[in-house]
């Protein structure tokens, strides 16, 4: 498999080109079946339009195929991070501060590995969170392996769509 650093210093500096935030990359897969996933978004908003996606796959795509930096055949998948976003950036846990989240370390942290409960922001590179089970704990941001936004009705007002604009005209076969 590539290198992750390879990949995102070729791929950031081509999002940001086209005006966007690099939220994620992920190459996963096993035999002939590979994704290349990159996760976007606009900086103003959040999130990205299916035309934002179209622009990044098309850009990466020429960078991807001139480098050439995976040996393996894959599939390139452009996305917004959702309203369940990961979080990957010391930023996102102070953006969304007083959002539930779940979060992995990859170390014990007071006892445990696994938290579930509220962020409370960021104090240098620690994280603030209060766990549901456990209470205040502070875990270290260079241990966490996996943390994302758990959907909550205060998460889906604070992500409002941008354009609900035909989403009258939808129509499904009975």
């Amino acid at each position: 498999m590539a290198d992750i650093a390879l990949l995102t210093a070729l791929i950031e500096p081509e999002v940001k080109a086209l005006g966007f935030d690099l939220v994620r990359i992920r190459l996963f897969g096993s035999g002939d079946e590979h994704t290349l996933q990159i996760m976007a978004e606009n900086p103003k908003t959040k999130q990205l339009v299916i035309e934002d996606c179209a622009a990044i796959s098309r850009r990466i795509s020429d960078v991807m195929d001139e480098v050439d930096p995976i040996e393996e055949a894959y599939r390139l998948e452009v996305s917004s991070p959702g309203i369940d976003r990961p979080l990957t950036r010391l930023h996102d846990f102070i953006e969304w501060a007083g959002h539930e989240a779940k979060i992995t370390a990859t170390e014990i942290v007071d006892g445990r590995k696994s938290f579930r409960g509220v962020l409370n922001g960021v104090e240098g590179d620690d994280i603030l969170f209060t766990d549901a089970k456990s209470g205040d704990v502070v875990i270290p941001f260079a241990l966490i392996s996996d943390a994302k936004l758990l959907l909550t009705d205060a998460l889906l007002s604070a992500t409002m769509p941008l354009s609900s604009d035909g989403a009258d005209d939808f129509e499904t076969e009975e």
